[in-house]
Order: structure tokens, then C-alpha cells, then sequence
């Protein structure tokens, strides 16, 4: 299976998850599903910026109008494609962490991770159009809105605190994702050899032995 048909899977996917209307009609389905695939095919083989909206009808064998039935322009399909993949990342984030008593349990985060990087690794040209430019800052935002909406409760009872200081969750949260992102844009631009589960080790051994133990976060 190629790059662009597993993100499109990801797509697919996302969309069955959703309420559908009983009668919508498969060509609608089908047409949204080829101009998908032939803006991901785009969007890995030459950028986002410089993509027109007339090539991806082209690829998509559609015209315009077409395409603007569908979308109103390539940065509405970008969103779509963006939340559907960010849809999938929810679900690898989805992970409980905790014990009963509030204690980090690394191989969870460790699983949690190598799912994610994985999901990188396999859409990787998507991926790099997501750490660059504008994209990133949109991905951070995304990623500190799922994190703060999957984890704050469990942050906020942690009570974390610098002598007698309580350390604000969000900060926390914007804090881990900082690296999180950080060690995501090295890895796909060094092209590096470490695999999915070797990064997700490294990123929670780095955590783990500084950030957490410094914060007062008991871990497993």
C-alpha cells in the first residue's frame, strides 16, 4: 500500500466514523474521494504552496467547478484532509497513561508515541507539509487542543508544583508538545534511520528522566 492510499485510508476511515446522511449519494462520496487522493499525491510529490487548484482537478480528472462543488479552494480541502488525519491522531492520543494513584506509566506513552510516529513515518511528505511554515503553527495549536482536552483533568490533579508554586496545565501542556513537535520536525527532516518505537523511546527518556522527575511526576 502506497503512502497517499494510506492516508486516504486515515480519510476514509474518518469519514465512516461520522453520522452520515442515509441518502447521500456515492457519486458526491467518490468524486470528494478522488480529488482527497489527488491533493495528497500532490501535496507529496511538490508542496503545498505552490499546488493549484487546477492541478488537482487535473489529477483528479474533474474541472474546476467540479472541484469548487466540493471545496472552496485548496486550503478548505487542506482543512478537511487535516482534520480528518487529525481525527486519527485523537485516537492514538486516546491512551491512558495513569495508574489509579496518578503515576505515569512510561510504556503506555511509549505505545502511545510509536503509534503517532508511526502514522508520520507512513504519510511522511504530508507530515513535513505540517511542521512548515503557517501548517505548524495550526498542527501545535491542534495538538495542545487535544492534549489539553484529553489530559488537563489528569494534569490539574496532579497538583504539579515548583516549591510552592502551582505550575498552570497549560503551560505544561504547551511545554511537552514544544518537544513533541521539535523531535517530530527533526526526525522527518534528517531523514533519520531511527525508527518509530526508537523515537518514541528517546522523546520519553528525555521526558521521563528530566521533565517529569523535575515537575514531580511519579513515573512507571
Amino acid at each position: 500500500m502506497s503512502k497517499q492510499e494510506i492516508l486516504l485510508s486515515v480519510v476514509q476511515f474518518s469519514e465512516r466514523s461520522k453520522i452520515m446522511p442515509k441518502k447521500t449519494d456515492l457519486r458526491v462520496v467518490r468524486t470528494k474521494k478522488m480529488i482527497v487522493a489527488a491533493f495528497i499525491k500532490l501535496v507529496e510529490k511538490e508542496g503545498f504552496d505552490e499546488l493549484t487548484v487546477q492541478e488537482i482537478a487535473d489529477e483528479a480528472m474533474i474541472n474546476r467547478a467540479t472541484f469548487y462543488a466540493h471545496f472552496k479552494d485548496k486550503q478548505d480541502l487542506y482543512n478537511y484532509v487535516f482534520t480528518s488525519a487529525l481525527d486519527s491522531i485523537k485516537e492514538v492520543l486516546s491512551v491512558d497513561i495513569l495508574t489509579k494513584n496518578h503515576t505515569v506509566i512510561l510504556q503506555n506513552v511509549v505505545d502511545m508515541l510509536t503509534a503517532f510516529f508511526t502514522l508520520a513515518q507512513e504519510n511522511e511528505g504530508f507530515f513535513k507539509t505540517l511542521i512548515k511554515g503557517n501548517n505548524s503553527a495550526i498542527l501545535k495549536q491542534s495538538l495542545m487542543d487535544l492534549l489539553s482536552h484529553q489530559y488537563a483533568e489528569i494534569f490539574d490533579s496532579l497538583e504539579i508544583k515548583q516549591g510552592q508554586t502551582l505550575i498552570p496545565t497549560s503551560f505544561i501542556i504547551a511545554y511537552m508538545t514544544s518537544i513533541f513537535i521539535g523531535n517530530l520536525h527533526w526526525w522527518l527532516d534528517n531523514s533519520s534511520d531511527f525508527s518509530p518505537k526508537h523515537m518514541a523511546q528517546l522523546t520519553v527518556q528525555l521526558i521521563a528522566n528530566g521533565h517529569l522527575t523535575v515537575l514531580g511526576i511519579d513515573v512507571q
